[in-house]
């Protein structure tokens, strides 16, 4: 049975690893103080840390201190209360990450939840969070984590990675193309996929590559002085070449029109499009698309006259889908 010595001692060690992981360096006077010991308590409680595997570092310098170090080996890990919902919430969303690791996340939130008080796990338990992939991605491979880790890795290094691409559409017996090589400067994930941007020196251009279909071959190229996206934002920059633009952050056809419904009604199915309300029923929609029949497509949706402001080609687009439309019903189309 634990003494009330080693009950003090014990909740001490907590308070000192707490305090260890929250900042780098922590000055020995600043840490005796915080828990109202000595400095000489501070060094014996360093030197039990050591004994369980944490690698807390001495620092030198004119007021002396402690530093908690990576270490060869992963110690137990101290987190608040906060810490761990996070934790919970993160570990239950990760089947909707692309990386492959849903079985790790549902072992790793079954260990967490094991050793969490019954404060805490009842917290955990009372969250109802159901991670939904999109609509349509369900059968997309996922991305290995050696992949993820090598990308990573290569980017950090500033080293060109060299790989295999199996480009959409192609079949598995097509003539085999060489390797391609690129300055890889960013990974990102965007609706569950994952996406290396970067450039590729012998093109002249920055590429975007689905991680989950290239297979990366070693070792890696030269090194490279990393650049910067066109833009300086890598997430405004993969969003414009997403919407077709190869500049700005737009779709490349934009069209404004006034719909006869209330705002209200319009701003659900406007997505990123400027909504302006006119009057009780009547509203001024901007939206954008990647072709002008598209744009057109996406207005016939809203059941309501619809008036084109702009520009001619809307008019146009809107022309041609009745022609179409008509052809698919039998009619007589001119």
């Amino acid at each position: 049975m634990p003494t009330a010595s080693s009950t003090t001692t014990s909740s001490r060690l907590l308070a000192l690893l707490s305090l260890l992981q929250v900042r780098r360096d922590w000055p020995g006077e600043q840490l005796a103080h915080r828990l109202g010991v000595s400095d000489r308590t501070v060094r014996r409680d360093v030197d039990r840390l050591r004994e369980l595997g944490y690698p807390v570092q001495a620092v030198r310098g004119p007021e002396g201190g402690y530093r908690l170090e990576a270490g060869s080996e992963l110690p137990p890990l101290l987190f608040d209360d906060e810490q761990v919902v996070a934790l919970a919430v993160a570990l239950r969303i990760a089947t909707v990450t692309g990386a492959g690791i849903e079985e790790a996340a549902a072992r790793a939130l079954a260990t967490v939840r094991q050793v969490l008080p019954a404060r805490l796990r009842q917290r955990v338990d009372a969250l109802e969070v159901t991670a939904i992939a999109l609509a349509g991605r369900g059968e997309d491979p996922q991305v290995g984590t050696d992949v993820l880790v090598a990308l990573s890795a290569a980017i950090r290094a500033g080293e060109e990675v060299r790989f295999d691409y199996r480009s959409p559409g192609r079949s598995d017996g097509a003539e085999a193309q060489p390797p391609r090589r690129l300055e890889p400067h960013h990974l990102v994930v965007h609706h569950g996929r994952w996406y290396l941007v970067g450039w590729a020196a012998e093109r002249l251009e920055w590429r975007i590559y689905r991680a989950d279909r290239l297979t990366l071959r070693v070792p890696n190229g030269p090194r490279f002085t990393p650049r910067e996206v066109p833009g300086g934002n890598v997430a405004a920059f993969l969003s414009a070449r997403f919407t077709g633009s190869e500049g700005a952050n737009e779709w490349p056809c934009q069209g404004e029109v006034i719909l006869d419904l209330p705002a209200a009604q319009v701003v659900p199915f406007a997505a990123d499009g400027l909504v302006e309300e006119l009057g009780p029923a009547r509203t001024r929609l901007l939206i954008g698309s990647w072709t002008w029949a598209a744009l057109a497509a996406t207005l016939a949706r809203f059941a309501t006259e619809i008036e084109v402001v702009g520009p001619p080609a809307l008019r146009d687009a809107f022309a041609e889908l009745s022609r179409r439309a008509g052809r698919t019903a039998g009619l007589p189309v001119p």
